[in-house]
């Protein structure tokens, strides 16, 4: 079955940095938008590929990573629908440090550098907008840093899951998380080891405070778990 397709105008002007603009603004960002798709396992952009623009996931997720000359992956982050990526390296005229590989069947919009350039000059409040979008994401490296030397590996993940649990619904009383992007990818994002992420899942299984259903998580205490992630 052919993907399903989407008005890219009104998706764009779901996201904050376009919600403010005009019918019209938005034609023009659209112009200069395409979709791409991408199978589960399928490369989006290599490392050292040249950065023409920015892409936002539909659907689906994208790992940002890179692999070291001993051949070890680590995982930068992972993207989901309404995040992007790609910002920062399209104003530096810099290639991609990272690569960018689909972790389920995903759809993007890629949006044109030149297009965002044109917009840029034309409307300084879509500039205020782009900003605030790239210093989050700044935002969230420093808060990565913090994590890692000064959390421990426990906090880590007590953190993901927390950071990754949707909002409930009527008479639900457990929340799931649920582990799609694989533990592999996941211990990397955390900056552990698989064996370490799986040790620490277990042993708040063992204390009561989740279940464990092959890649979905039940949170049994909700209130310890968050008394453990202060610490």
């Amino acid at each position: 079955m052919p993907p399903t397709p989407i008005k890219t105008q009104a998706f764009l002007g779901n996201l904050p940095m376009f919600s403010e603009m005009s019918a019209a603004e938005l034609d023009r960002v659209a112009a200069g938008t395409h979709t791409v798709h991408a199978a589960k396992g399928q490369t989006v952009c290599q490392t050292g590929d040249p950065c023409e623009g920015f892409y936002v996931v539909v659907y689906g997720q994208v790992k940002l990573g890179f692999t070291s000359p001993q051949g070890v992956e680590k995982v930068v982050e992972i993207v989901r629908p309404g995040q992007s990526f790609g910002e920062a390296l399209m104003f530096l005229d810099k290639p991609y440090i990272v690569y960018a590989q689909a972790l389920a069947d995903t759809m993007l919009l890629h949006v044109s550098k030149q297009v965002v350039i044109d917009e840029l000059a034309r409307d300084p409040g879509f500039a205020r907008r782009m900003l605030s979008g790239l210093s989050r994401r700044l935002h969230g490296l420093v808060r990565d840093v913090e994590a890692y030397t000064l959390r421990s590996g426990t906090e880590r993940v007590i953190g993901y899951l927390l950071a990754e649990l949707p909002e409930l619904s009527d008479g639900q009383t457990r929340p799931e998380v649920n582990l799609s992007p694989g533990k592999n990818v996941i211990a990397s994002r955390l900056n552990m080891t698989p064996e370490h992420f799986s040790r620490i899942l277990h042993e708040l299984a063992d204390n009561g405070l989740i279940e464990i259903d092959n890649r979905i998580v039940r949170i049994l205490d909700l209130g310890r778990l968050r008394g453990d992630a202060a610490g």
